[in-house]
C-alpha cells in the first residue's frame, strides 16, 4: 500500500519512478541505470534494504560517487539505517509532506 502511494505522489510531481521487488533487484537496477535518489524499503525479500545499501555504498567507494538513499521502514531502526550508509530515514506510514521535505533535503534542493 505504501509503495503505491509513494509512486502515485512522485509521479504526480513529475518524477520518473522505478519499482523493484527486492534488494538484489535494487542493486542490479543501480548498476544498469542512473537515478537521483533511492527510497530503500528496509524489509524486502531475498536481500533487505540494509544489506542492499551496504553493497551500494561499497561499490560507490570504488568509483567515488554517492547516491542519496532514504530508508523507508516500519521499525524504529533509524540509527541502524544511518550506520548502513543511508542519508535519511522515513517511518511508515509515509506522509506526503515528510516525503517531499526529505527528498528536497537529500537532493540538495531547498524545501519550499
Amino acid at each position: 500500500m505504501n509503495q503505491k502511494l509513494v509512486v502515485c505522489l512522485l509521479e504526480r510531481q513529475g518524477h520518473c519512478v522505478t519499482v523493484v521487488s527486492n534488494g538484489r533487484e535494487a542493486v542490479a537496477a543501480l548498476q544498469s541505470d542512473s537515478y537521483d535518489v533511492v527510497l530503500m524499503d528496509i524489509e524486502m525479500p531475498e536481500m533487505d534494504g540494509i544489506s542492499a545499501t551496504r553493497l551500494i555504498r561499497a561499490g560507490e567507494r570504488m568509483n567515488g560517487s554517492r547516491l542519496p538513499i532514504v530508508a523507508v521502514t516500519s521499525k524504529d531502526n533509524r540509527q541502524e539505517c544511518l550506520n548502513a550508509g543511508m542519508d535519511a530515514y522515513l517511518p511508515k506510514p509515509l506522509k506526503a509532506e515528510q516525503l517531499n521535505k526529505t527528498l528536497d533535503k537529500v537532493s540538495g534542493r531547498t524545501a519550499a
